[in-house]
């Protein structure tokens, strides 16, 4: 009785002894088959048969200390017939291949990341063209990142390990895939950078594809050249051939036998035996049919001859006579029967409704392809090269930052700008991407009624994520530094019509929002899809490929590739190439990127005309950023003990909010000018660092003490003064001038030295006479007026007090800083002042109102020393 068993567990009894082991306790044991693959400058290590050996086939791929496993399964029985292979692509970054978990409060992986996503694309995209049509088998890849070293990337280390799996195990796709990454630092291309050389990189391109062809491309440049682009992805498929010839010896060695080959692998050698043309082709079509019928409706069944088993797996394989285990409790364990619910067969009609589907999809794709290469028209009238009209309006959105509505034929997208500070900024936890938060991003969305469709709104597709990151990647490039546009930025484009190109609509919808926000972008940018359909002799053509430009949705589903480029005039910042058939050459691609290069002048030239145009201003609506810089070392100042201090200021002044970083920048964001002009004062207060020379305009008295201060009586006036309080009073404003910092950082003002130069000489030489002071013979005499005293009296004229700023600055840039006379002595009377006076009245400057406190309870000082105490605001 021959028994339908999973190609799994078929696998399982054929290994052979190499694998399975002895029949001793080693009988299981992993038997590991490895094999080291040249990639750039350096090996990768391909490792099977040792992790994962229920799996269809499974391999771990190793690029320095980074580790990625991939597994391929496939189901017993085929899935329902559809117009598309059911294919699945998983892909998880475990946090604990770098040692670190979740900065979340679940702590367990969950919901595939955006990053995790478009990994995902890229491991499906190139694999889906390989599969054979017919083939319904729900197909499944598993990959994990298990180690990652941070130098070596797993994205397109991922690629790779998924080609070699699927070609090890017994999917009959048709030709072995890699993947691999292409940079150009220095001037010179670099396959597989290490994350260190990517970031010096003038190229980020991933590229898969066969020993021969091409199949998907994508990356993102700085404006790089179509000519540049081209010599990249040749050095890139030349990588790609090398290791498709390694795991073809691998394959060799130790692959697993393809379902067709399995099913009819020994009537096909005699069928190619036959000299006859009829019995050749009949034969042929006889064996299709088979192959058809065992894949689509009866199931994959092994040989006869390999249905011997092993000790120990007899009671795997079920009769399908006897009864099976069903399981009740909701849960399976492993010991379990797995039960699928598998719809009865209804009668069969004479064509099934999926059939005369696939039937008329077809049809209906030979006869648009034949009308375009023909007659040279496409479906809408237009000739291969032309483009859709286009219209762009701006500021539909009063209450945006930006707004954008870009139309091309009965593509829409409404692209939508809101800035904000670092609170709005993208928060990013992966395990490859270092930085904490995203200053720009872009979010794409495809609703149901774009296409006139009922369909569920929920979480973003993958589709949906990866066209948004593709858009996103493609401005990128053309917005100002942080430093000179210090606004967190998101860019939403929703697609209100769609009817191909989606994705390059919401780049040209989104630089005009851009520009209508008022960012300073570098340069406009556009983006195009080109179509292709590739052998043109099956209808009336010379077999030349025929590059379209600005395909339809018709277009893309019926043609043979889609390739989408964006850039400007010169160059390219972003590109991604899909493609249906087995791959193109160079030569077709250079041709479809120069067709595609005149294609976006044309787009960008139609949105220079854009009606209204963009604002090119901030909207009265955006918040307001100040940027300032201060000393890195007095940031603490502004946050305060626990933020305190800092949420204080936001408090008081109003402000929305004030980040700090650890160079000394602090950015400042408000509604309104006037709450930032508060924050700045307050925070320049807090961080001020004088300079001898400053001068401080407006400066509100706060307090008049006998003691000690900021600025001696007698820089208060040219006059002399008996007591400060007899002319100033609390609340009074002046102006004052930094005289000097002694080697303690404590300062001394003049209001003095502001007065007109002829009211500076006093005319009461009790003013000189109050102190006796010897001057070294060194300091200038304009000095002896800015110090406590002098030991006579002594006349400053004009031409001397105009060099006094001179000297003051002269002695400010020497070594040994202002000048200060250690020796000196204050007096009262006849009795020296002790040098403690002269400490304390020095920290006053520090906090003078702490000081004062001091001062009264200890009374020790006198009025003869009286000093005056301002506060800046």
């Amino acid at each position: 009785m021959r028994r339908r068993v999973s190609p799994i567990r078929a696998s399982l009894v054929s290994e052979s002894p190499e694998v399975c082991g002895e029949d001793d306790g080693s009988r299981f044991a992993p038997q590991p088959i490895s094999v080291k693959i040249p990639i750039g400058d350096r090996h990768i290590l391909v490792e099977t048969g040792h992790i994962g050996r229920q799996a269809s086939a499974s391999v771990t791929v190793t690029d320095g200390e980074t580790i990625v496993y991939v597994s391929v399964c496939l189901a017993d029985v085929p899935s329902e017939p559809g117009d598309f292979f059911p294919l699945s692509v998983s892909y998880q970054e475990r946090l604990s291949a770098a040692g670190r978990t979740s900065g979340g409060f679940f702590k367990r992986e969950g919901r595939a990341k955006d990053h995790e996503v478009l990994i995902c694309r890229l491991i499906d995209r190139p694999l889906r063209p390989t599969m054979p049509k017919g083939f319904y088998h729900e197909t499944q890849l598993l990959s994990w990142v298990f180690s990652y070293d941070g130098t070596h990337s797993p994205d397109c280390l991922a690629v790779t390990a998924a080609g070699i799996a699927v070609a090890l195990s017994e999917v009959p796709n048709t030709k072995i895939i890699a993947g691999v990454r292409v940079g150009i630092v220095g001037g010179c291309f670099i396959v597989n950078p290490t994350t260190k050389e990517m970031e010096e990189s003038e190229l980020d391109l991933i590229i898969a594809g066969t020993d021969s062809a091409i199949l998907m491309i994508e990356g993102y440049c700085d404006f790089l050249t179509e000519e540049r682009l081209l010599e990249a992805v040749e050095v890139g498929q030349d990588a790609v051939r090398e290791i498709c010839k390694e795991v073809e010896a691998l394959v060799r060695k130790c692959g697993k036998p393809k379902m067709i080959e399995d099913i009819c692998g020994d009537e096909l050698v005699k069928a190619l035996q036959m000299k006859r043309k009829i019995p050749y082709l009949k034969t042929l079509a006889a064996l299709e049919e088979k192959v058809l019928a065992v894949l689509t409706e009866n199931g994959y069944v092994v040989k006869d001859e390999v249905q011997g088993t092993a000790d120990g797996l007899v009671d795997i394989f079920e009769d399908e006579d006897e009864d099976e285990v069903v399981v009740v409790d909701g849960e399976v364990d492993e010991g379990d029967v797995h039960i699928k619910p598998v719809s009865r067969k209804s009668i069969p009609l004479l064509f099934s409704e999926v059939d005369v589907k696939l039937v008329f999809k077809e049809v209906t794709s030979k006869f648009l392809r034949k009308r375009i290469v023909e007659g040279g028209k496409r479906s809408d009238g237009r000739t291969p090269l032309e483009i859709r009209p286009i219209i762009s309006q701006c500021g539909l959105l009063p209450r945006a930052r930006g707004s954008a509505l870009f139309t091309r034929g009965e593509t829409q997208s409404l692209a939508v700008v809101t800035l904000g500070d670092k609170q709005m900024a993208q928060r990013i936890d992966n395990l490859v991407d270092t930085e904490d938060l995203k200053r720009f991003y872009l979010q794409y969305s495809f609703p149901p009624s774009c296409v006139g469709e009922v369909g569920r709104m929920g979480a973003p597709s993958r589709r949906e994520i990866g066209h948004g990151m593709l858009a996103e990647r493609a401005l990128e490039p053309i917005l100002p530094s942080e430093g000179d546009f210090p606004y967190t930025i998101r860019v939403e484009s929703t697609i209100t019509e769609s009817n191909g190109s989606s994705s390059m609509a919401s780049v040209c919808g989104g630089c005009l929002a851009l520009l209508d926000a008022g960012v300073p972008v570098k340069h406009s940018v556009a983006g195009i899809a080109m179509g292709m359909v590739l052998d043109t002799k099956e209808f009336g053509g010379d077999g030349t490929p025929l590059i379209l430009s600005d395909i339809s949705g018709s277009e893309d589903a019926s043609g043979d590739m889609d390739l989408k480029i964006a850039g400007d005039e010169n160059g390219i910042t972003a590109f991604q190439m899909d493609i249906k058939v087995g791959g193109i050459t160079l030569p077709v691609m250079e041709q479809a990127l120069l067709q595609a290069r005149d294609g976006r002048r044309h787009v960008l030239y139609e949105m220079s005309k854009c009606s209204p145009p963009p604002s090119k201003k901030l909207s009265m609506y955006a918040p307001i950023i100040h940027v300032m810089k201060v000393r890195p070392e007095k940031v603490n100042a502004i946050i305060g003990s626990g933020g305190k201090k800092v949420k204080s200021i936001i408090e008081e002044t109003g402000v929305d909010s004030i980040e700090t970083q650890d160079d000394g920048i602090v950015k400042i964001t408000g509604k309104d000018l006037s709450s930032i002009e508060k924050s700045k004062a307050i925070i320049a207060n807090l961080t001020m660092v004088p300079t001898v020379g400053d001068i401080y305009r407006n400066c509100e008295v706060k307090s008049i003490a006998p003691y000690g201060g900021l600025c001696h009586i007698s820089e208060l006036s040219s006059d002399w003064l008996a007591k400060a309080d007899d002319v100033f009073k609390v609340g009074d404003r002046l102006d004052v001038k930094l005289i000097e910092i002694n080697e303690k950082g404590h300062l001394r003002l003049s209001r003095r030295a502001l007065l007109p130069d002829s009211e500076k000489t006093s005319p009461n030489p009790q003013i000189n006479n109050s102190m006796d002071e010897s001057i070294p013979s060194d300091v200038p005499v304009e000095q002896d007026s800015e110090n406590m005293g002098a030991s006579s009296p002594r006349k400053v004229s004009a031409s001397q007090a105009d060099k006094s700023k001179v000297k003051t600055k002269r002695s400010v840039s020497s070594k040994t800083g202002p000048y200060i006379n250690k020796d000196r002595e204050k007096k009262s009377g006849s009795k020296a002042v002790p040098e403690r006076m002269i400490q304390d009245m020095f920290e006053l400057t520090r906090n003078p109102r702490k000081q004062i406190l001091r001062l009264e309870e200890g009374g020790t000082h006198r009025a003869g020393c009286t000093m005056f105490t301002a506060m800046f605001l």
